[in-house]
This record gives C-alpha cells, sequence and structure tokens, in this order.
C-alpha cells in the first residue's frame, strides 16, 4: 500500500460537530499500520475530543484489520476521542470478538 495516494485511510473529513466520518479500505498489510496510525493520530489531534466513525466496509475480516481498529482506538484515546465502527462485516466482528477486544472497538 502506497500512502502517496488514496490510502486506505480515507478522511472524508466533512467534520459533522464532534463527529469525523473516516473510512478504511483494503487490503491492509502489516507493514501499512505504522503510516496508517501516523496519519490517523494526525486527523485526532485536529479533531481532539471527536467520535470518529470508523466506516470498514472495505476491510478484510483478518488480523491485521482488526490490528489496525485496534491501532486507530489507541490513538483515538490518546487524542481525547472515540472511535466507533460501522459496516463491519460479521467475520470482522465476530475476530474482535475472538482478539478479546469488543469493548474497546464498539460498532
Amino acid at each position: 500500500m502506497s500512502f502517496g495516494i488514496a490510502s486506505r485511510l480515507c478522511p472524508e473529513v466533512a467534520v459533522e460537530g464532534r463527529t469525523v466520518p473516516i473510512a478504511i479500505r483494503g487490503p491492509l498489510e502489516r507493514r501499512d499500520l505504522p503510516g496508517l496510525y501516523l496519519r490517523a493520530c494526525a486527523l485526532l489531534e485536529a479533531n481532539k475530543g471527536s467520535v470518529i466513525t470508523c466506516d470498514v466496509g472495505g476491510c478484510a475480516a483478518d488480523a491485521v484489520a482488526v490490528e489496525a481498529l485496534a491501532r486507530l482506538q489507541l490513538g483515538a484515546r490518546r487524542h481525547q476521542a472515540q472511535v466507533r465502527i460501522v459496516n463491519a462485516s460479521d467475520e470482522l466482528g465476530e475476530l474482535v470478538a475472538l482478539f478479546g477486544l469488543r469493548d474497546v472497538l464498539p460498532g
């Protein structure tokens, strides 16, 4: 994945009050995660205290997607924000639960 072109973190940042919609699109690879995290933190820094709605409808249900979401939530907490997952497949939701992150990654 290249962050120079349309990134997997697609900030469709039409900030609606304190809600910021973003989309993560796949395929994701583990090597993409540090860059994804940095881009997310830049967005979060500009929107401290916001609720980030993260559309994961374009993500594969795999461990890399779960790790990406966990990193996004970590960044959100560090910036006094929250992440809400939307459009997750049942399979991705099951993986989140299997990893014990259902309470950390609310949908």
